[in-house]
């Protein structure tokens, strides 16, 4: 039989680990120094940036990927200095074959952004993340620096640094306790920032009674009660609707939330373009500062650990059986009342992590923590949805929606 032909995949790579110059309430990352205790410096040598930049390259390629995309996280990765990524781009460009092309994307907490930073990102074309919570005082609520002070200002400069230099920016904002009952005041105020594409990640974190981590679902099951800056799912489902009032109304085809583009794909019969509601996952992969590949940057826990890159070529750690069931087994392991509800093709359960609440209708599975946010999105979106698809279907403009809203 022959060989299966190589499957594109994602990495998120972390080359400062889990450092980080903030202290967020509800960072699950800042909990992974502890899977390397003997270590006092968490940055990527340069031996291992080229082994990864170098097999990345050539898996992609492989793989038929023309365009070869490398994302950068952490922790914070601009803790690493310009100079490192530097280097990365000379070795980007040393590798990359003839037809091909590379795009950089970073997420950052915008505190560290300076000038030149800004310009060395527009200079070579980086999508940059900038997490924003929202107004300072929402956004002070959870996102505090190592000293326990406010980060706000210093995030609006280095976003403000950002857009004057024509860099590509997305802002990131998690949904917690701290903004969830406040969903206009959030997005007028990015809206009033001059943001153009926003995503919306829900908090979720589940806590031992002593205030550890509790882990992926299926370990300390027993007595883990989740952390006290989550949003439930109907909190959830609440702040999208919200929102995509508001966007339906004002902002179709000038503003770009990441929840509904997914939805509108689809709805028009594409694949689900964000992992949380494909059918199957497991392409997405999570590279640490050492080379140690964990099979989601969800899952960076020791039982998802697929090896490091100093011994085993990228690509066969990512195409190990073992990490192509832990993609399969989104889909096998869907509990009975996913199966059967109407809006399976758009949510397929969602993310794995999130299946810790009770079936809804009293089954032995388990469903995401968001099930009954996502059911309230759809079925208050829907038909909005929809009619956004037919217009583009028509060669019309999805902003034509905006003038139907208000008819």
């Amino acid at each position: 039989m022959p060989a299966a032909a190589p499957r594109p995949f994602h990495v998120m790579a972390k080359p400062i680990g889990p450092r980080c110059n903030l202290a967020c309430g509800y960072c699950y990352y800042l909990e992974k120094e502890a899977l390397y205790p003997a270590r006092s410096r968490f940055r990527m040598e340069d031996d291992l940036l080229v082994r990864y930049i170098r097999d990345h390259i050539a898996a992609q390629a492989a793989a038929g990927v023309r365009e070869i995309p490398f994302s950068w996280q952490g922790g914070e990765p601009l803790l690493m200095g310009i100079d490192f990524f530097r280097r990365a781009l000379a070795l980007q460009a040393r590798y990359c074959p003839p037809g091909h092309r590379i795009s950089n994307a970073l997420q950052t907490n915008g505190t560290l952004v300076t000038e030149a930073w800004a310009a060395f990102f527009r200079e070579h074309g980086f999508l940059v993340g900038v997490s924003l919570d929202g107004p300072p005082g929402i956004h002070d609520a959870a996102r505090l620096d190592r000293r326990g002070r406010p980060t706000a200002e210093r995030v609006l400069r280095g976003l403000g640094l950002l857009q004057a230099a024509g860099v590509e920016v997305n802002v990131l904002t998690v949904v917690s306790r701290a903004n969830g009952d406040r969903p206009l005041e959030v997005y007028r105020f990015l809206r009033g920032l001059g943001v153009e594409v926003i995503q919306f990640i829900p908090a979720l974190e589940r806590q031992m009674p002593d205030g550890r981590p509790a882990g992926p679902p299926g370990r300390n099951d027993r007595g883990a009660s989740l952390a006290p800056f989550c949003v439930t799912g109907e909190d959830y489902g609440r702040f999208l609707c919200a929102i995509f009032d508001a966007w339906v109304a004002q902002d179709v085809g000038r503003i770009f939330v990441q929840h509904f583009e997914v939805m509108l794909g689809i709805f028009a019969g594409a694949p689900a373009g964000l992992c949380l509601f494909a059918e199957t996952c497991g392409d997405a992969l999570a590279l640490e500062h050492n080379g140690d590949l964990y099979a989601c940057d969800h899952y960076v826990y020791p039982e998802h650990r697929l090896g490091n890159i100093r011994a085993r070529p990228l690509a066969e750690l990512a195409a190990l059986p073992r990490q192509r069931r832990f993609g399969k087994d989104k889909a096998a392991r869907l509990p009975a009342s996913c199966r059967s509800c109407r809006w399976r093709a758009a949510c397929h359960g969602g993310c794995p992590k999130h299946r810790i609440a009770p079936e809804p209708d009293g089954g032995p599975g388990r469903v995401s923590h968001f099930c009954a946010g996502y059911r309230m999105f759809l079925d208050h979106a829907a038909p909005r949805l929809a009619a956004i698809v037919s217009l583009i279907r028509q060669g019309r403009p999805a902003s034509d929606i905006m003038a139907a809203s208000h008819g």
